[in-house]
């Protein structure tokens, strides 16, 4: 049995971006088999006020960065990453500092001991 995918003429991409926190755009996009990731981004009125500043983002598909230049699949889902505004590793020292215990992920346990000890 010989399995043939064949690409869909139109196809089904989802644009999401947020300029910043607690803000979340999202728009479903229809557009012709072949199409980049660059022209998605352009064929989009409500992204259009973006895209001067296009340089300052990191682009991707689920969740993996690639290039302009990228082909598109049917339900891809392109992201627009905004630059991260704190270190990660200062954030989570100062939430240290605020809350003056340990944080502890669910990934390293501290094997039954607390982070207090009495």
């Amino acid at each position: 049995m010989v399995r043939v995918d064949l690409e869909p003429a139109v196809l089904s991409i989802e644009l999401v971006w947020s300029l910043k926190a607690g803000e979340l755009c999202r728009v479903d996009l229809q557009l012709p088999s072949g199409s980049t990731l660059g022209q998605a981004l352009q064929v989009c009125p409500e992204f259009a006020s973006v895209l001067p500043r296009l340089s300052e983002f990191k682009l991707g598909i689920w969740g993996r960065q690639q290039p302009l230049a990228t082909p598109l699949r049917d339900r891809d889902r392109i992201e627009v990453y905004r630059p991260l505004t704190v270190d990660p590793k200062e954030a989570r020292r100062q939430r240290y500092k605020d809350r003056g215990e340990r944080i502890v992920s669910r990934h390293r346990p501290l094997a039954g001991k607390t982070s207090r000890q009495a």
